[in-house]
């Protein structure tokens, strides 16, 4: 069944007339007319009777009325839904693996009340690579780790430097400390080789890594310390207090020149209360 015949079946019953009813959906009576006869020819049924000089609905019509009804509330609720998508694109969100257990998930939050049905999707690669990726244009925003003294991006939270190692890792036994550690442009890279060789300790960097979960494979395999944000350490590793005293960083977001729709005044200043 048609449903703009359904519709205008319905237009019938609300104002009992055809002349009204055509008048209701912009039709002309005589292509409303056509439209209810092609209705009973599909269903083989007359849904009209005369009663006097008025037509009222026949035992078929009463019993097709609330079937009328029902689908063309659901194609409206479908339409409802399905129009909400309309124009919708999706927001590109680059966030570091450090970030992905803790700071990512209240963003999205954040973005998900902000536009319900928005699609996002993450990409999880170091901080300079997603730079990189917003300033050509490949990222609508990122969660990034800003220098020291910058007021770059939107800020979202803070995180502090720490040593870890595996439980039973014995930092004695070694004359000179094994190391796995972020890349070079990492800031607890610089400040932990620095800090060791001030105080004169020995240290040999066994592996560089671009991501959480690799430092902390190779650390939790003890076959080396590591240095990186405390909100980054896993409950089976060991954090060190006895080592030097390591950054403390901001976490920000920063988007592209021409942010996404969804990141309007609003949605940022929910995000700036992100850690409140």
């Amino acid at each position: 069944m048609d449903i703009e015949a359904l519709r205008s079946f319905l237009a019938f019953i609300e104002t009992g007339s055809f002349t009204r009813a055509a008048k209701q959906i912009n039709r002309t009576q005589s292509a409303f007319s056509a439209q209810m006869r092609k209705l009973e020819d599909e269903l083989n049924v007359s849904l009209f009777v005369k009663e006097g000089r008025n037509l009222v609905l026949s035992e078929a019509g009463t019993a097709l009325r609330s079937h009328a009804e029902q689908l063309v509330s659901l194609h409206n609720n479908a339409l409802k839904q399905v129009k909400r998508y309309e124009n919708k694109r999706p927001l590109r969100l680059g966030c570091p693996e450090d970030y992905n257990e803790r700071v990512l998930p209240k963003v999205i939050r954040v973005l998900q009340q902000a536009e319900p049905t928005c699609s996002i999707q993450v990409f999880s690669e170091p901080s300079p690579s997603l730079r990189e990726k917003l300033d050509n244009g490949q990222l609508d925003a990122a969660i990034v780790t800003r220098a020291a003294g910058s007021e770059e991006g939107y800020f979202l939270a803070s995180d502090k430097g720490v040593w870890i190692s595996h439980p039973e890792f014995e930092l004695e036994q070694y004359k000179s400390i094994p190391l796995a550690l972020f890349q070079s442009d990492c800031q607890y890279h610089a400040a932990a080789i620095d800090s060791l060789t001030k105080q004169g300790t020995s240290h040999q960097l066994l592996a560089c890594c671009n991501t959480a979960s690799a430092l902390r494979s190779i650390v939790r395999s003890k076959m080396a310390i590591g240095a990186l944000g405390g909100m980054s350490v896993s409950q089976d590793l060991k954090v060190l207090d006895d080592m030097p005293v390591l950054p403390a960083v901001d976490i920000v977001l920063i988007t592209s020149i021409e942010p996404h729709p969804i990141l309007d005044k609003r949605c940022l200043a929910q995000l700036l209360n992100l850690d409140r």
